[in-house]
């Protein structure tokens, strides 16, 4: 009980401290909000509005239910144009696609023919350019199909392949992104929070202060693991039901709260490594380039970013074990699949055995670090 009243009061007194802290509060508070918002927004990697002219050289049916099949969101209204403006269209980048409709395309459709339709891209917007291109082949394929099976030149086709996502039908990149950018925010600000909580008690002197009261080494790291949980904690539930459900729109499939349970379990791991980078570096500059080194390569490498599936098996099977990786996977597998505790608890263990162990080295470290100051 009494070292139960001395971790309540540690636990305080590191609120009290991040709360003088401005720059990390407005690190916190970005993270989880803005931050979250630009990164659904600001960064799509879907097609949207993008701008598409025809040079219609045919004039024909076919020829216009093409032009028509080039709906919003993805495309503006097409533009019909002469030949002669296809240069100076791209060239100032009012267009970023041009279709060249050639002479009697729509009688060698009907023929049997192969005729050829010029696509003009403006590949400086090297993204774009690439899921444009698709798109409109996707378009073209489907109206010079449907349109020649009007035309009693349909194609007896013995497998169709229908595909649908259960989750983000859609394909919005903005339901990925701002779901991701929580789980990455969640590494990153646990990490730096508990790291720099120890340096600076450390720079400042207040460690020392610490040392001569009567608590343990085991309460202060204690306390620390759970004062910066409690804002991640926290921090998390205001994105998720505010930024990423109201704001943006974006239906959550699974539980919340399961998943919230899932964070609280991750926070330990995540702690404990903050916590032991503080102990092996010696000021601010030093932990930045140690999370440089660790933490950057282990948030790429978790499958958040990139599938672990295309990564080398000896690979895959060492970040098997960091619990990072398993945060990503029962993450996903929670707020865009809907899976239950049955699915994930496999995860929660191997992220709760780590992640105790882990602790149990960064509070090894801490006494340790303790001691050479003494």
């Amino acid at each position: 009980m009494h070292s139960l009243q001395n971790i309540v009061r540690l636990v305080l007194k590191e609120l009290y401290s991040l709360r003088r802290d401005a720059v990390l509060l407005v690190l916190i508070g970005w993270s989880f909000s803005m931050g979250i918002y630009v990164a659904a927004n600001g960064f799509a990697v879907d097609l949207h509005n993008a701008a598409i002219a025809i040079v219609d050289e045919d004039r024909s049916q076919l020829s216009i239910r093409i032009s028509q099949a080039f709906l919003e969101p993805e495309f503006r209204t097409p533009e019909f144009i002469s030949y002669d403006e296809i240069d100076p269209g791209l060239d100032t980048r009012r267009y970023s696609f041009i279709l060249v409709i050639p002479p009697e395309f729509e009688k060698d459709v009907l023929r049997g023919n192969l005729p050829a339709i010029q696509v003009n891209i403006d590949a400086t917007a090297t993204m774009q350019a690439g899921i444009g291109a698709t798109y409109i082949a996707n378009i073209l394929t489907q109206e010079i199909e449907r349109y020649g099976a009007e035309q009693g030149q349909s194609v007896s086709v013995p497998l169709s392949l229908v595909t649908r996502y259960a989750f983000n039908p859609n394909l919005t990149s903005s339901w990925f992104s701002s779901v991701m950018e929580i789980i990455n925010n969640v590494t990153m600000l646990t990490v730096v929070l508990t790291g720099a909580a120890f340096i600076r008690e450390r720079e400042h002197g207040t460690l020392e202060h610490l040392m001569v009261m009567p608590v343990a080494p085991f309460e202060i790291m204690l306390a620390k693991v759970w004062a910066n949980g409690l804002v991640i904690i926290l921090a998390v539930s205001f994105a998720l039901w505010v930024i990423v459900e109201s704001v943006l729109a974006v239906p959550i499939a699974g539980s919340i709260p399961l998943f919230l349970a899932g964070v609280a379990l991750y926070l330990f791991f995540a702690s404990a490594l903050g916590i032991l980078l503080g102990t092996m570096t010696h000021s601010m500059p030093q932990f930045g380039l140690m999370f440089i080194l660790v933490i950057l390569p282990m948030m790429l490498l978790s499958g958040g970013e990139t599938p672990l599936e295309s990564q080398p098996v000896i690979l895959q099977n060492v970040m098997r074990l960091i619990p990072s990786t398993q945060f990503v996977s029962f993450a996903q597998a929670i707020l865009y699949r809907g899976a239950g505790f049955d699915i994930v608890w496999p995860h929660f263990l191997m992220v709760t055995v780590v992640g105790l162990s882990l602790f149990a080295l960064a509070g090894h470290r801490f006494r340790k670090s303790i001691a050479a100051i003494r």
